[in-house]
């Protein structure tokens, strides 16, 4: 599974944001946190993981919103982690 998100014609960061959003619309706590983990060890800005968060609103609804509260949650856990 790993290798799939390697660099190819699509750099490691996209797929990682991709799988980001995909495990958002989804609704999978466990899969947000891995792709958050890996998003952050691919150094995702605060700027684009916006951008992915309001996509996932918009295809996912209003669902999508404990999720969305559980990556602001993480990711400032990961942000302190480097600091």
């Amino acid at each position: 599974d790993h290798s799939v998100y390697e660099d190819g014609v699509i750099d490691r960061k996209t797929k990682e944001l991709m799988g980001l959003l995909a495990s958002l619309v989804l609704r999978c706590n466990d899969c947000v946190f891995y792709h958050l983990d890996q998003c952050d060890k691919s150094n995702v800005s605060d700027e684009e993981l916006m951008e992915v968060l309001n996509i996932a609103l918009v295809v996912g609804g209003s669902v999508v919103i404990p999720h969305v509260r559980y990556v602001f949650e993480i990711w400032d856990e990961l942000k302190k982690k480097r600091s």
